[in-house]
């Protein structure tokens, strides 16, 4: 398919007049034909007409996943409007923070979350009304009854552009609030399009695909996955949420050809695949992010599943994924690229700058920086913020640390945030964090650099010992002396019951310094949030 759109109700009619009949989405059994989705989509933006939403309005939604948040997605994106899925394991507070920094006027709200939704509004001014999902109890508040209301179609004539937003998701926050990050529909098209011309079987999007839709429409990894087979003519099969037994479901009965899991799903899936008789034998490509595979975990993947792997490395501030590492590079890895996440992929540029900004040679750790057509428009009423990240020539900084090798692979070690400066010595937190998980008596760890008079910065770790196991500082320190150098090494060690997480999981290094007193960050707080799941198509 060589169609440039203008926006993705453009899409929604081009598959409509093509493939009519041709699945678009299932859930649960539900399934809706490109035609009937591209027609409810064009009632969506009536309604939302008929509500008084006008083009840039927000509209949010809250709730797990549904093949029915696609049609509000692009029914709103019709509509010259912007949607804002909220991660549904947020906390009220944190809900109505977002709520109200986006301006949603109307809130659409899957059943389980009904009653805490109904709980937010009162809360935050600019609200008009709140639209079940499903299920829904009182009919005049479903969203099948609000969309397919009587309306005047003819008065939703919007002019959208590819530089209007379509699509604001939030960071995970673990560097301080979250940030609405406000995605084009050009900036989604232009990283499809790239993927398209590619001419790489792995990347393209085609009818003949079914992809798995089984991380949260919250997350890039999500939402821009299934705005990627849509865009292809390809079929969603959507899961409420990931489980088990729902990918085995969505397997067998509906086929299921490409799927992105991250490494600890596949894991979960592999040791329970690897007790049963399952046969995934629809499976012809898997795409993983977050952290690259551990060698043995892909092993037993290409033994059991036998299908292509890819790692995806990208942000939700770049539309999803820059950097790839092929399926070739997992079946025939040369030295140590599986612990890499591969290379540039065509139509983006990389580069590995210091902390002046100059770029650096081959194998000097660095930031990573990116110039992308799927480059945010910036960051929602932060232009401040949106101009530490993105510079005058459209290269936006990461936050990553990492390097590239001789031959362009790209290897990440950390956080800018988080590096320790210590004696003039850059230390990275996650090698010192890898050498002391590796200790059979430690569950989790978590490393920070704190104030010292003499070296600027020592290094502090956090330790969550597993049950009943037993281990003391200097143990734990000889320990992680046998593989990182020793001006690496913890100078102390706390051992505590958990560590502070954010909604997602991840670990908030913040409120360890915080508690510690470690003083200002040294890269500004628009230096943005890597998202959790770091693979889209």
């Amino acid at each position: 398919m060589s169609h440039r759109f203008v926006h993705f109700g453009e899409v929604a009619e081009h598959h409509a007049r093509e493939r009519p009949d041709a699945i678009a989405f299932a859930f649960e059994g539900r399934t809706t034909s490109f035609g009937d989705f591209a027609a409810r989509c064009r009632r969506v933006a009536v309604a939302l007409s008929a509500e008084g939403c006008r083009p840039g309005a927000r509209v949010a939604f809250l709730g797990k996943n549904s093949d029915l948040f696609f049609e509000l997605l692009v029914g709103a994106g019709m509509a010259g409007l912007v949607t804002v899925p909220l991660n549904w394991r947020l906390a009220p507070a944190e809900h109505e923070q977002i709520l109200a920094d986006a301006g949603a006027e109307l809130l659409f709200v899957t059943g389980d979350f009904l009653a805490a939704a109904a709980r937010l509004v009162p809360n935050v001014a600019g609200i008009r009304r709140l639209i079940a999902i499903e299920p829904g109890d009182d009919p005049d508040r479903h969203f099948t009854a609000w969309r397919d209301a009587p309306g005047d179609a003819a008065g939703t004539t919007v002019d959208v552009g590819r530089d209007d937003v379509f699509l604001q998701l939030y960071t995970s926050g673990t560097t301080g609030r979250p940030k609405g990050v406000m995605l084009t529909h050009g900036a989604i098209l232009g990283a499809l399009e790239l993927a398209e011309a590619s001419g790489e079987a792995w990347r393209r999007w085609t009818p003949d695909l079914t992809a798995l839709v089984a991380m949260p429409v919250f997350h890039v990894s999500g939402s821009g996955w299934a705005l990627g087979a849509f865009h292809g003519g390809g079929r969603s099969v959507v899961l409420r949420e990931f489980s088990i037994a729902g990918i085995e479901r969505a397997i067998a009965g509906d086929g299921v050809t490409h799927a992105m899991i991250v490494p600890t799903a596949l894991q979960m899936l592999v040791d329970s695949w690897e007790q049963g008789d399952v046969r995934p034998g629809s499976l012809r490509q898997i795409v993983y992010g977050a952290s690259p595979m551990p060698p043995v975990l892909l092993k037993r993947c290409l033994k059991l599943i036998g299908c292509d792997f890819v790692q995806y490395y990208g942000m939700t501030e770049t539309c999803g994924s820059f950097v790839a590492l092929p399926p070739e590079d997992h079946v025939r890895p040369v030295g140590n690229r599986l612990a890499s996440t591969g290379r540039v992929m065509s139509g983006n540029a990389i580069r590995i700058v210091d902390l002046q900004g100059a770029e650096v040679p081959p194998s000097v750790v660095g930031e990573v920086c990116v110039r992308t057509p799927g480059v945010m428009a910036g960051y929602w009423n932060m232009p401040e913020a949106t101009r530490e990240t993105i510079d005058a020539d459209g290269w936006l900084r990461t936050g990553d640390a990492g390097y590239l090798d001789a031959d362009g692979y790209l290897f990440l070690c950390d956080r800018i945030k988080d590096m320790i400066i210590s004696g003039g010595e850059n230390i990275y937190p996650i090698e010192v964090e890898q050498a002391i998980a590796t200790h059979p008596a430690v569950d989790a760890v978590a490393v920070i650099g704190i104030p010292d008079d003499r070296w600027g910065e020592t290094v502090k770790a956090f330790v969550v010992l597993k049950p009943g196991a037993a281990v003391n500082a200097e143990e734990l320190v000889a320990h992680a002396r046998t593989t990182i150098a020793g001006y690496k090494v913890p100078r102390s060690v706390d051992f505590v019951a958990t560590l502070p997480r954010n909604a997602s999981g991840k670990i908030l290094k913040r409120e360890l310094r915080a508690a510690h007193r470690t003083g200002p960050d040294r890269a500004p707080d628009g230096a943005p949030d890597r998202a959790p799941d770091r693979a889209v198509a």
